[in-house]
C-alpha cells in the first residue's frame, strides 16, 4: 500500500509540473504575441515642421526614417489643442468634454471655490481625480502584465496614479509638479531612464509600454549650440531659429530611442506610435506663439501628423484619411488583445492598419476650451469653439466660455467655415457662400455633442 502510494504521489507531481510547464509556456507565448509599444509624444509642434511634411528649413531624419516605415497619416488631429487635455484624451480616450480636464489648470472662480468647499479639496485636485474614474490606457495595460514606465510631461498627479508601474514624475501632491517634475528632464538630460525601463522589461520577458512625452520642442527653447548656430544661420530671427533648432534636438532623442529599440532586437514587436500634443507657429514679436496655433481650433492648432509603426504587421504607406489622437486609445488595447471600454468615440485602427483597408469614416470632431478652467465640474462654462471637419469642408462654431483671454476673437459669434483643400490656412471663410454646408456640418456637430454629453452623465468607471 504504501508502494502504490507513493507511485500516485510521483504520477500527481508529475502532472502537476507538466501542467505547471504548459501553463508558463502557453503564458511567456502570450506574452511574446502582444507587441511592446511606445508612444513618442512632442510637445508644441506645428505639423509644418518636420522633413518629411516638406518644412524647407527644419531636419528632422529620425522621424523621416520613421515616416518612411510606417502608416502616416497626414492629416491626423487633436481634438483639443492644449497640452493637459490633449494628453489626458490619449490617456482615456475621450473627449476633453467627458474626462473634464478641458484646460491647463483650474480658475479662482466662484464655482471652482464652492466645489473646494462642498468638496473639501483643492480644485486642481478634483481634476486630478478625474484619472481615478475614466479606466487610464496604463493603468488597462499593467493589469493586464505590462510593465508601463511614464516619462515627459505627466499632468495628472504621480505616475502610479496614473496607472503607471514606474516612472519619474512623483507629481502633485508628493512633490507638487504642476505639468511633471523630475520626468520633465527626459531627452534634454539624456535617455537614461527610459533605456533602463527597456532594459528591465526585456530582462523579465515582459512586454512594455513606454510613454515618452518629453518637453520638446516646448519652450524654453534652450537648444544645443551647434543646433542653434545652424538655424541661426537660415533665418534672421533668432527666436525662430531656436525654436527650429529645438525641433531637430527633439528628432535626435527620437532617434536615440529608435536605435535602442533596434539594438535590443525589439523593432519588429513593437508597435511605435507618433502624436503632437497640439500645434506651434513661432512669434518673433512676442517670443511665444502667434494666435492660430496652441491652444486654437485651427488647422496650426490641431492637426499633427501621425504615426504607427509595426514592421511585418503595418505595411508602410502614405494614408490620405483623415484620424484623430483619439484612435490612439482603442487601437493600442486592441493591438494588446485587450478590450476597449464602453463609452470609447475612437475608431480600432488596427484591422485598417493591417489588412490595408480604406477607413470609411470621413469626419471628426474637436472643441476648444479656456485655459483656466472656470468650473471644474462643468465644461461648458469654459467652452470657446467646437469644431468639425467632414472630407475637406470645416466649421468652427464660436461660444462665450469664460476665464483666459480669447486668443482670436472674432469680430462676432458667426460661423466660420473652409475648404481645407484649396484653403488649408482658413484665410477665406465660406459660410455666407455655402449656408446649406452650415447648416449640414452644424447638425452633425450638435448630434455628436449632445450625444457625447448625455453619455457623460453616466460617468465611466475605471
Amino acid at each position: 500500500m504504501e508502494i502504490q502510494m507513493t507511485h500516485r504521489t510521483r504520477t500527481f507531481f508529475s502532472l502537476t509540473a507538466l501542467l505547471l510547464i504548459c501553463l508558463l509556456v502557453g503564458t511567456r507565448a502570450a506574452a511574446a504575441d502582444r507587441p511592446n509599444i511606445v508612444l513618442i509624444l512632442s510637445d508644441d509642434q506645428g505639423f509644418t515642421d518636420y522633413g518629411f511634411m516638406g518644412h524647407p528649413a527644419i531636419q528632422t531624419p529620425n522621424l523621416d526614417k520613421l515616416a518612411s516605415q510606417s502608416a502616416l497619416f497626414r492629416r491626423g488631429y487633436v481634438p483639443t489643442a492644449l497640452c493637459r487635455p490633449s494628453l489626458m484624451t490619449l490617456a482615456t480616450g475621450l473627449y476633453a468634454h467627458e474626462h473634464l480636464v478641458t484646460g491647463n489648470d483650474p480658475a479662482a472662480s466662484d464655482e471652482n471655490k464652492a466645489h473646494e468647499k462642498a468638496d473639501k479639496k483643492p480644485a486642481k485636485e478634483l481634476m486630478i481625480s478625474n484619472i481615478d474614474r475614466c479606466a487610464s490606457l496604463p493603468r488597462l495595460l499593467s493589469e493586464a502584465g505590462y510593465l508601463t514606465h511614464q516619462s515627459g510631461k505627466w499632468w495628472e498627479g504621480s505616475y502610479q496614479r496614473g496607472g503607471f508601474t514606474e516612472g519619474m514624475t512623483r507629481g502633485y501632491p508628493e512633490k507638487g509638479g504642476r505639468h511633471g517634475d523630475d520626468g520633465l528632464k527626459i531627452g534634454r538630460e539624456g535617455m537614461q531612464p527610459v533605456f533602463d525601463f527597456i532594459d528591465k522589461a526585456v530582462e523579465q520577458d515582459k512586454p512594455f509600454f513606454v510613454w515618452y512625452a518629453p518637453l520638446m520642442p516646448h519652450d524654453p527653447h534652450t537648444p544645443p549650440k551647434g543646433l542653434l548656430d545652424k538655424y541661426a544661420a537660415l533665418t534672421p530671427s533668432i527666436h525662430v531659429a531656436k525654436y527650429n533648432a529645438m525641433c531637430e534636438w527633439f528628432d535626435q532623442t527620437c532617434g536615440q530611442l529608435l536605435d535602442r529599440l533596434e539594438a535590443k532586437g525589439l523593432s519588429d514587436n513593437t508597435l511605435v506610435i507618433y502624436v503632437c500634443d497640439n500645434g506651434w507657429v513661432q512669434n518673433p514679436a512676442n517670443n511665444g506663439y502667434a494666435e492660430r496655433s496652441k491652444r486654437s481650433p485651427y488647422e496650426m492648432g490641431t492637426r499633427t501628423p501621425i504615426l504607427y509603426r509595426w514592421p511585418g504587421k503595418i505595411k508602410p504607406t502614405d494614408r490620405p484619411e483623415l484620424t484623430s489622437s483619439i484612435d490612439f486609445y482603442p487601437t493600442v488595447l486592441a493591438a494588446a488583445g485587450l478590450p476597449v471600454p464602453e463609452g470609447r468615440a475612437g475608431l480600432n485602427l488596427l484591422p485598417y492598419l493591417t489588412e490595408g483597408k480604406a477607413i470609411e469614416r470621413d469626419t471628426l470632431f474637436g472643441e476648444s476650451f479656456a485655459h483656466d478652467v472656470a468650473d471644474v465640474k462643468n465644461p461648458e462654462a469654459s467652452l470657446l469653439f467646437r469644431w468639425v471637419i467632414k472630407g475637406d469642408m470645416k466649421l468652427l462654431l464660436t461660444y462665450n466660455g469664460r476665464v483666459g483671454r480669447m486668443v482670436y476673437p472674432p469680430k462676432d459669434f458667426a460661423p466660420q467655415l473652409y475648404d481645407l483643400n484649396a484653403d488649408p490656412f482658413e484665410t477665406k471663410n465660406l459660410a455666407q457662400e455655402k449656408p446649406g454646408m452650415v447648416k449640414e456640418l452644424t447638425a452633425l456637430l450638435d448630434d455628436w455633442y449632445m450625444t457625447k454629453t448625455a453619455k457623460h452623465s453616466e460617468q465611466p468607471t475605471p
